[in-house]
């Protein structure tokens, strides 16, 4: 997770009020990374958005598994050998992130960094997988042979090739610490988007509410509905653009880990929720189950709702939203 910082000049909105929006993008992942605050000129904005990038950078240093001198990475390079010590804000995470495993009954499952990449999505495949490729893919998933010793504060993965990748929530991770250090700092108003991960607090400089438009993937050129965000977070995943069509069937870049198999049926899931990891794990999860069976467990969630796309471009939504209320 290598982080490239690309200079950008600050961005300035201005309003009728004494304050105004200050904007910058970077490079994280191989994906924009955007933080707007408000403040009262640039130099209290400079001050904030230089914070953002500092706890992006101190959280990459901690939990990326392409860093090797991460504590994640060294939880990996001890696989079936031994457990190690992490700090407890590590430990914390993985213990969040078996508890959405559980909750999905393994749809998402941060041990999928494990599976051998049989599915390419670059326009090379010419034909399915064997039966037997895919169900070696993922012989080594598996979020319960994940033995944490909170006591000890350590994580053990029991099969040798096992590997954690907190991509899944990770980013959701970041983008809620990054509200939480400017707040902690006097941004009373931001929005962090890391890589579609959205987290807004307080409002615009006019006091308006922040905003987020959900799009059908099947017509990318329409809004079909616009939310307000105040103190939430909204997450989408989605394979409209990564997916492989064998024998009339289309099969996503999003693998379930319980059976190596692509996803099906869904294009697009977008979760509200008031934290922006909860949101992204679920998210993961929830396109892997499905239309039916992801409404459902989102409709028994206190504080989440979602909005699916299925692969025929009809939208579903669960119980707590009413798409013609936020209809553009």
């Amino acid at each position: 997770m290598k982080i490239v910082l690309s200079f950008l000049a600050l961005v300035v909105s201005f309003s009728l009020f004494a304050q105004a929006e200050y904007k910058r993008k970077i490079s994280m992942l191989g994906s924009p990374f955007e933080i707007t605050v408000v403040a009262k000129d640039s130099v209290e904005a400079k001050k904030y958005i230089d914070l953002a990038i500092a706890e992006v950078k101190r959280i990459e240093n901690q939990i990326s598994d392409w860093i090797p001198t991460t504590q994640i990475s060294l939880v990996n390079k001890n696989a079936g050998i031994q457990a190690v010590k992490v700090d407890s804000e590590v430990f914390d995470l993985v213990e969040r992130a078996i508890k959405i495993s559980e909750i999905t009954e393994g749809a998402f499952d941060i041990t999928y960094a494990s599976m051998d990449k049989i599915w390419k999505f670059d326009g090379s495949m010419t034909s399915m997988p064997s039966e037997e490729m895919i169900k070696k893919s993922v012989a080594k998933i598996g979020y319960k042979n994940i033995v944490l010793d909170k006591p000890n504060q350590t994580i053990f993965l029991k099969l040798a090739g096992m590997k954690l990748g907190l991509g899944g929530i990770g980013q959701g991770y970041i983008a809620d610490k990054v509200k939480d250090v400017l707040l902690a700092n006097g941004c009373k108003s931001g929005i962090v988007n890391v890589s579609g991960d959205i987290n807004a607090w307080g409002r615009q400089s006019n006091n308006k509410q922040w905003t987020v438009g959900i799009i059908n993937p099947m017509n990318k050129n329409k809004v079909f509905a616009t939310f307000p965000l105040e103190n939430s977070a909204v997450e989408t995943s989605g394979s409209y653009e990564k997916f492989v069509v064998f024998n009339g069937i289309r099969y996503s870049h999003i693998i379930d880990p319980r059976t190596g198999y692509p996803a099906q049926g869904v294009v697009s899931v977008s979760v509200f929720a008031k934290q922006t990891e909860i949101a992204d794990a679920l998210a993961t999860g929830i396109f892997v189950l499905g239309v039916e069976v992801g409404l459902d467990l989102v409709n028994q969630l206190k504080g989440i709702e979602c909005i699916i796309v299925d692969d025929k471009g009809k939208i579903h939504a669960s119980k707590g939203i009413d798409i013609k209320k936020y209809n553009k």
